[in-house]
């Protein structure tokens, strides 16, 4: 599909009234100007290999007095993880945090292992885990935590591991700033009890409606080409090719690329 700009569209009405001009050169030539103005398909792209977190581990955790406390090992908070200027995604200035996701809303980062975090009274979805400071999630067993909690008055009354397949959605997320962030937008997901394969189990990737990926290797991609503004992403667990009945599935996010400020 073409796409183009009000300016392109402005230079063919130019080309075919030109007095004396040969109508055909200038439709070519306008067509040749719309040409080099179609938009380029967005692509999805395995990222770098990224910086190892083999003994990281969330210990322990617990939440009352609305309060998060993690025991952690292998694993520092609020550092930058140190190939981070290797890998050019957006990073976050404050470092290595925890993402967690509580149902199918938008991760929360923590840059400490204890932290304040109201959440409403009832039953809920939850993953955590630890994350590179680019917001990469580690992708070990022992690095995260998936239950179905209840909560009541701040505090876990009941907490017991999904046992269910899942998909949470982490990345893309909030506004991407800058040549930098922009051009290689990570695309990051956690499957619980869903291993990713051929005949496995996969991840139905839909980017603004249009482009279609069917992802079925668990690591983290760069979405390049993506225009300027408004994005959307929809990520699916599917089997066999169909939907996999599970809760929070699937999910959908908006996010938002724009262009540095000008001075």
């Amino acid at each position: 599909m073409r796409y183009y700009s009000l300016l392109s569209l402005f230079t063919l009405a130019l080309l075919l009234s030109a007095c004396g001009g040969d109508a055909a050169e200038a439709v070519n030539d306008a067509d040749e100007a719309m040409a080099s103005e179609k938009v380029m398909d967005v692509t999805l792209e395995p990222m770098p290999v990224t910086q190892g977190f083999p003994d990281a581990a969330i210990s322990d955790w617990a939440y009352e007095g609305s309060k998060f406390n993690y025991t952690t090992s292998g694993y520092e908070f609020a550092v930058p993880t140190p190939d981070a200027d290797a890998i050019m995604c957006a990073n976050s200035g404050k470092g290595q945090h925890i993402h967690l996701i509580v149902n199918d809303d938008p991760y929360i980062a923590k840059y400490e292992p204890t932290f304040e975090q109201a959440l409403p009274d009832g039953d809920h979805h939850i993953l955590t885990f630890l994350s590179r400071s680019y917001h990469e999630s580690i992708k070990t067993p022992a690095a995260h935590r998936a239950v179905m909690a209840n909560v009541k008055d701040g505090a876990f009354t009941k907490s017991t591991p999904i046992t269910n397949p899942m998909l949470f959605y982490s990345r893309p997320k909030g506004t991407y700033t800058g040549k930098k962030a922009t051009e290689n937008v990570m695309l990051d997901f956690y499957p619980v009890n869903a291993d990713l394969g051929a005949g496995e189990y996969q991840i139905k990737a839909v980017i603004n409606g249009q482009e279609e990926f069917m992802i079925d290797d668990w690591k983290p991609y760069f979405l390049k080409h993506l225009p300027m503004g408004e994005n959307t992403v929809e990520l699916t667990l599917m089997k066999d090719g169909e939907k996999v009945d599970t809760p929070l599935n699937p999910v959908t996010r908006t996010f938002t690329l724009a262009e540095a400020p000008t001075e």
